[in-house]
This record gives C-alpha cells, sequence and structure tokens, in this order.
C-alpha cells in the first residue's frame, strides 16, 4: 500500500492516508459535541453536565498526550496508531448504547484515550513522511482533522438527529477502517523512522531558557485558540438556539460552517505561512480576529453566519505555524510537541469548558460569548517569540 516512496521524498500516499485517519478521528471528537443537544433532552442534563462531558473527553487526551509523546520520543510505537483508533471504537459505540450519564463519560474519556495516542505518535509519522516539506505536511495533516471536526456536526445534522442517538453507533465502521489503514501506516513507519534517526539530532537554535519561554508563550496562544474553540464546538448551537430560535438540526449546520472555515484556514495557514514567515500568520491569526469575536454576539442571524466563517478561518490559520515553530525550536521531541499542542492545550480548553458551562447556567448563554470575544487580546503575547530566521 505504502510501497516505492523513498525516505527523503515526500510521501503524498502516507500524507493523505494518516490524514483520512486524523479526519476520521476527529469526525468523533466533534460528534460528541454536536449530538449534545440530543443527550441533553434524551437525559435531562445541565450545561455543567454538558462541560463535564468536554471534560471528559480532553483532558483525558490533555493528560496523557504529553506523557505518549515522551515516552513515543524515546520509543516510537507507529503501530500504536491502530490501538488509538480502537479505543475510539469502543467509546463511540458506549455513545450510541449508554443508557446512564457515567456511561457517556466513559465513552467521551475512550475517544480522548484513542485522541491521546493517535496524535504525538502521526505526528511524527507525517513528520517522517514530509521529505523536509514541514509546513505542508503539517498542514495536510492539521486539514484531515479540521475536516473532520466540520463533518461531525454535519453528519449528526443529518444522521443521528433523524434516526436517533443509537445511530451514532454507525460510525464506528468508520473507526474500524481507520484502525486497519493505521495498522498499515505503523508498519510503513517502523521501517522509515530507523533510518531518520540514524540521522544527528540538531542543537537547539536558542538558550534552554529562550526556547522555554517561547514554548510556554506558543502553548498559551494554542490555549486562547482553544478556548474560543471550545466554547464554540459546546455551547453555539444552544446559543443559536435561544438567540434566534433555530432549530437543532439548522443550529449544526451553522457549527459545521465554523468548523468549515477552520478547515481551510489550516490549509491557507499553512501556504502562506510559507510565503511571508510564521510570526505574520501568528500575530494576524490570534489578533486579527479581535474585531469579528468582539462583533459576533450583537449581530443578526446572517452576520452569525459569515462572522463564524471569518473567525475559523483566521483562528485555525496560526495553528501549522505554531506546530513547526514549536518542533524547530526542540528538534527530536516530535511527540512531546505533539502532546503539548494536540494534548495538553486542548485539554486546557477541556477546563475552560467545564467552566464557561458553569458560566452559561449562572448568567446564560451569550452573556459566555461576550466573554470569550476579548480572548484574543492574549495574542500580544506573541512580541515574545524569537525571530524565525535565526531557526
Amino acid at each position: 500500500m505504502f510501497r516505492g516512496q523513498g525516505v527523503s521524498a515526500t510521501a503524498w500516499t502516507v500524507l493523505i492516508a494518516i490524514s483520512l485517519c486524523h479526519m476520521i478521528n476527529d469526525i468523533m471528537q466533534s460528534m460528541l459535541a454536536a449530538i449534545y443537544p440530543l443527550l441533553r433532552e434524551e437525559f435531562t442534563l445541565s450545561y455543567w453536565q454538558i462541560g463535564m462531558m468536554t471534560f471528559a473527553f480532553q483532558v483525558t487526551a490533555s493528560l496523557l498526550q504529553p506523557v505518549v509523546g515522551m515516552v513515543t520520543d524515546r520509543k516510537p510505537m507507529p503501530r500504536s496508531l491502530a490501538v488509538g483508533m480502537g479505543s475510539t471504537f469502543v467509546g463511540v459505540l458506549l455513545l450510541a448504547l449508554a443508557h446512564e450519564y457515567w456511561v457517556l463519560l466513559s465513552g467521551a474519556m475512550l475517544i480522548g484515550i484513542g485522541s491521546a495516542v493517535f496524535h504525538p505518535e502521526s505526528s511524527r509519522v507525517a513528520r517522517i513522511a514530509s521529505g523536509g516539506r514541514f509546513g505542508t505536511a503539517q498542514s495536510l495533516f492539521q486539514l484531515g482533522g479540521n475536516f473532520g471536526q466540520a463533518l461531525g456536526p454535519l453528519l449528526a445534522a443529518f444522521i443521528v438527529v433523524p434516526l436517533g442517538r443509537p445511530s451514532v453507533a454507525i460510525f464506528s465502521i468508520a473507526a474500524m477502517a481507520g484502525s486497519a489503514i493505521l495498522w498499515r501506516i505503523g508498519n510503513w513507519a517502523e521501517g522509515r523512522r530507523k533510518a531518520a534517526a540514524a540521522r544527528p539530532t540538531a542543537a537547539l537554535p536558542f538558550s534552554r531558557q529562550r526556547v522555554a519561554v517561547a514554548i510556554v508563550v506558543l502553548a498559551l496562544l494554542t490555549f486562547t485558540k482553544n478556548i474560543y474553540t471550545a466554547s464554540i464546538s459546546s455551547y453555539y448551537t444552544f446559543f443559536l438556539i435561544e438567540k434566534f430560535g433555530l432549530s437543532t438540526q439548522h443550529a449544526q449546520v451553522m457549527l459545521f460552517l465554523f468548523l468549515g472555515g477552520m478547515a481551510a484556514g489550516v490549509m491557507l495557514g499553512g501556504l502562506v505561512g510559507d510565503r511571508i514567515g510564521p510570526l505574520k500568520v501568528i500575530w494576524f491569526s490570534i489578533l486579527g480576529i479581535l474585531p469579528f469575536t468582539l462583533v459576533l454576539p450583537h449581530v443578526g442571524l446572517v452576520a452569525t453566519g459569515f462572522l463564524t466563517v471569518v473567525i475559523g478561518l483566521i483562528l485555525a490559520s496560526a495553528f501549522p505555524a505554531i506546530v513547526v515553530f514549536a518542533q524547530e525550536l526542540v528538534p527530536g521531541r516530535t511527540g512531546m510537541i505533539a502532546g503539548i499542542f494536540f494534548g495538553f492545550a486542548f485539554g486546557m480548553g477541556g477546563i475552560a469548558a467545564a467552566v464557561l458551562g458553569v458560566v452559561a447556567d449562572a448568567k446564560g448563554i451569550e452573556f459566555v460569548y461576550q466573554i470569550c470575544s476579548y480572548l484574543p487580546l492574549m495574542g500580544l503575547l506573541t512580541i515574545f517569540l524569537p525571530r524565525m530566521e535565526r531557526l
């Protein structure tokens, strides 16, 4: 399946395959958030309980991903990718068949475990397959994930809502297919990683203190992005239903617009970053959405749809640059970097989602978006990042 691709050449078949599996992984993740209105009605859940489900998923991934990344930096285990997707498969079945709230939490946690195993090792595989085109490979890899996040609500709207919650089990078939593909990818990567490991690891481009400060700043920027993303993915449908009286199906289509904008932003950010530099993309991405987030809680339905696309597009554009920047700052620690930026920062977004659920119960869902509209001001921290020319 993946034969005939040299170590130094860009292995496009592998990159497309790993991106496809990233899409499958993230469809399951976004499916969880997309069926919240159904779960709330069926199980009579509060916003706090919904926030706890997001917390269970994201914090499980957050706690495990950096650990998995550090372990696999020392001993890469590409065949573990199939095992991670197997965990996601079980989690999806639990969501479909659950009769009690704690089973829903367990399903969310298993999906989180699958994500924790998948991201560090798959990010390493994407870098090995890049042939030196690290930005392009990272963008293509992330594009699959963002496309999956965008598809989840749409599939929920047109399959799960009409057929009912048990129809979530249909998507376990995709998880099984993903596990089979990842087993083949793992076999391919096992042969390639030894050649990559034989190459000398580059020294740190800056002092340890400077690198540590830069990594913290990049993590905080990602954290800011993920808080806003969590507020949209977890509560945006409720915001639209409450403010505009939309049906659940129409609200999920609106959520698809936001996530679709993010998918486009990931690829666009990688392409533009290669031309103008990652720092400019980061500045534009984090601070550039501020006018739009400030206006969002105060406009009509049509303007809300337009703004969500623009916000998703701009917000997501910096992430490939952030990840590649961090990987260059700490050579040879691809798994750890993936664990931090795909795991820890996303987990912190899960904590924020739980907190925002408490705030929504107390002050209303519109108040949540008024608070979140100021988050892009954290983009000013970009001033503490070193200039990319030194890397």
